[in-house]
């Protein structure tokens, strides 16, 4: 017979404006009486603090705080990340398809939050492989690009950004016409959007500057985004897109990025009319998969040889989405770069879409 689990102990007080909430050192609390619910588990702990009086619960520092479905959160995690679509899992979890997209929206900024807490302390150790990956959100007017930073040993991600495009390549004159019209109104995308926000991944990636070696292919943004990062030495090694994209070639690590963006994301597969209609849908996606990238997916699928995390030494063993969506992360206590930080507030705009939903909860933040 297995042993009851421990009592829960507040790591912290959970009120912003508290002095206890970002250090607990000689923080004092006590329980304060229980309340019921209709879901598992039905009878949760509450606990006053000891300095601003206020109360709080167990289900404060879960990351299902203040949902009606809190047993839908780590189902969704799991189909998000095997190419369903969202109203095919509206059908299965029999909810609505808004409950859905906001369970979606809290997953990334969970993601958002556990990657730049657990990120590999110290200076970067091992070369970084960029690439963009290209897609598009709300119509085919309307590409992006997905900038990534991927460890050429540990395959971890280590930073993303997202930029908008002008749509090119072949088009009727229809199509033409349709893209002016839709530049007139809207404007037209910056053309040196993927020159600054490669240098914004490369920050991400390493925050301090430091001796870098980067590989990319081809692209003539490139080095351009490198000017833009001032104090960084940087050799750059360039490979031919062309070039066969097997293990033996340089870029493999961000080839194999792009290969589970294009199968484990049912908005990226082709010809899906499962797209995204946000380009701020198209980040959260690819924040959830990343977090499992990084702390969950072996390294190889037939010979296991450990988590991208555990080939750094952030984690002694790789964690389930269980592990990984068990406690709240905070939004306070962690600072998010500037870019994620409008990335968790749901502030990336679509043209076409005048008034996107943003995150501007309160208690729920």
């Amino acid at each position: 017979m297995s042993d009851p689990p421990p009592p829960f102990i507040p790591p912290h007080c959970p009120r912003t404006d508290c002095r206890f909430h970002t250090c607990s050192a000689g923080w004092r609390w006590v329980r304060f009486g229980t309340f019921t619910r209709r879901c598992q588990p039905q009878t949760i702990q509450r606990f006053r603090c000891g300095h601003c009086r206020l109360t709080f619960s167990t289900q404060t520092f879960s990351s299902t705080y203040y949902l009606k479905r809190p047993e839908l959160l780590e189902p969704v995690f799991h189909r998000l990340l095997a190419g369903t679509g969202l109203r095919q899992l509206t059908r299965e979890a029999r909810c609505a398809h808004s409950t859905v997209m906001s369970l979606a929206a809290r997953l990334a900024r969970h993601a958002l939050l556990y990657l730049t807490a657990h990120r590999p302390p110290g200076p970067i150790s091992e070369p970084l492989v960029i690439d963009g990956f290209e897609s598009f959100a709300f119509s085919q007017y309307h590409p992006l690009h997905l900038n990534l930073v991927v460890g050429a040993e540990s395959h971890f991600v280590y930073g993303f950004t997202l930029s908008t495009l002008r749509r090119k390549g072949r088009m009727t004159d229809r199509q033409r016409a349709a893209r002016t019209g839709i530049e007139s109104t809207h404007g037209r995308p910056d053309p040196r959007a993927i020159e600054r926000d490669m240098a914004t991944a490369l920050r991400l990636a390493v925050p301090r500057p430091q001796p870098l070696t980067v590989r990319s292919d081809e692209h003539p943004a490139y080095p351009r985004a490198f000017r833009h990062l001032t104090g960084y030495a940087i050799r750059h090694e360039r490979t031919p897109s062309v070039q066969a994209r097997t293990p033996g070639n340089p870029l493999f690590p961000v080839n194999l990025l792009d290969l589970l963006l294009r199968h484990n994301s049912a908005n990226h597969k082709r010809e899906t009319i499962a797209f995204s209609k946000r380009h701020q849908a198209v980040i959260e996606r690819a924040a959830v998969l990343v977090l499992w990238r990084n702390y969950a997916k072996r390294f190889s699928e037939n010979h296991g040889r450990g988590t991208p995390a555990m080939r750094l030494g952030i984690s002694p063993t790789p964690l389930s989405p269980r592990a990984l969506l068990r406690r709240r992360q905070f939004p306070s206590r962690i600072p998010l770069p500037e870019t994620w930080g409008e990335y968790y507030r749901r502030r990336v705009p679509t043209s076409g879409i005048e008034r996107a939903r943003g995150h501007t909860l309160t208690r729920a933040f």
